[in-house]
């Protein structure tokens, strides 16, 4: 899709999910002569993931120092996903129809208190509902459920959708492509100067964007940073509707299931996407009969409906993790930007990233908010270029 004869550029950016196409799209459309540097771009755990916007609603306990970023990140939708669709002709699927949270035992319902308690600190407006209120929003909903919350400002995207309108954005705007993995990224006495392919051809370049997600902390090359991202896999499945039946769900629905938390998001065809699992299995990212199990045991327990639907994928994703759950985005040196470790949140808070990244790049700026995200904040000082 990208001109592939690119030997040198502005940028390198090293990474094709969508953290890395929302960043090369930005830096070109500023003016930079960008490459991007990955062998299947779109394909790794972006075109996994379910596309859910919501800052709070998915919140997770452990992570509060990364919370305010991921709320201002969830409000930069309403014109990120405009403007790619103006940029690329292609719609992202978008949606603004809000997420409906429901609960099904006593302890669901005390932690559904929590979440409301969360948006109402962010003064994000949401609705107790029950049972009878809830089952009219979506009336296929399980009778049996013991408490509702309706969040109106949660969205969705279409995450393959997405990935296929930023690279068009990215081409259309100059973006340049080697369809090749990196075999170490490259160095002088001034900093970072480029990569060394697989294939043996080096590029270089001003600046190297490191967007690699779970790989960025195996990355050779990098001597002087610490990169401590592990992997998170995710395990997801893709539901279809039946011949000429109309869609199952109107609304992004999250349910806690005794305990275990479940996510289905509809699409305009009529597709309901089921998720995830967590567990920490290194890179393996084959799925598990026990984790398909549980995800469609929780998804019929809220929405029984979901034994009628054909199962049409399983895959699992291995989401980037950092000990505090805050992504490492910014310089780390001369010549070198991270923009990895988004964690659960990689949709979610790519265009921020992007603003971050280009903003460095074209401009000098960092964010307000730069030093949480500091890539350099695991890196002992004596490490350090």
């Amino acid at each position: 899709m990208f001109r592939d004869d690119a030997g040198s550029a502005d940028v390198l950016v090293v990474g094709g999910g969508v953290i890395g196409l929302s960043c090369a799209w930005l830096l070109a459309r500023g003016g930079a002569e960008v490459t991007v540097v990955d062998p299947a771009p779109g394909q790794g755990t972006s075109y996994v993931g379910a596309g859910m916007l919501a800052a709070v609603t998915e919140h997770h306990i452990g992570d509060e120092r990364g919370l305010d970023l991921a709320v201002r990140s969830a409000a930069r939708w309403a014109s990120w996903a405009p403007a790619v669709e103006a940029a690329s002709g292609l719609p992202v699927g978008y949606r603004t129809d809000g997420t409906l949270v429901v609960a099904v035992d006593d302890d669901d319902r005390a932690e559904l208190g929590r979440v409301r308690q969360l948006h109402d600190r962010y003064r994000l407006p949401s609705q107790s509902l029950t049972t009878r209120e809830a089952r009219t929003l979506e009336p296929l909903v399980a009778p049996g459920i013991s408490a509702a919350l309706l969040v109106q400002h949660d969205t969705s995207v279409h995450n393959r959708l997405l990935l296929a309108a930023l690279q068009r954005a990215a081409r259309d705007a100059g973006v340049r492509w080697q369809p090749a993995a990196v075999e170490t990224v490259l160095s002088s006495p001034r900093g970072v100067t480029g990569v060394r392919l697989v294939t043996g051809a080096e590029l270089y370049a001003d600046t190297t964007v490191v967007a690699t997600g779970v790989a960025a902390a195996g990355l050779p090359g990098l001597r002087d940073v610490v990169v401590p991202v592990r992997a998170v896999r995710g395990e997801i499945l893709r539901l279809a509707t039946t011949g000429s039946s109309g869609p199952v769900l109107t609304h992004t629905l999250r349910a806690l299931v005794h305990g275990y938390p479940v996510y289905l998001v509809p699409r305009a065809d009529g597709e309901v996407v089921v998720g995830a699992t967590t567990d920490e299995r290194g890179q393996d990212v084959t799925v598990s009969a026990g984790g398909v199990f549980q995800l469609l045991r929780d998804a019929r327990a809220v929405l029984p409906v979901v034994g009628e639907l054909q199962l049409v994928e399983a895959r699992a994703g291995l989401r980037p993790v950092t000990p505090d759950h805050v992504p490492l985005v910014g310089p780390a040196g001369p010549g070198l930007v991270l923009a990895t470790g988004h964690g659960r949140n990689g949709i979610l808070q790519s265009p921020t990233t992007a603003d971050a990244v280009a903003g460095w790049i074209l401009d000098g700026t960092l964010p307000d908010d730069a030093a949480a995200t500091d890539p350099l904040r695991f890196t002992p000082a004596g490490v350090r270029a």
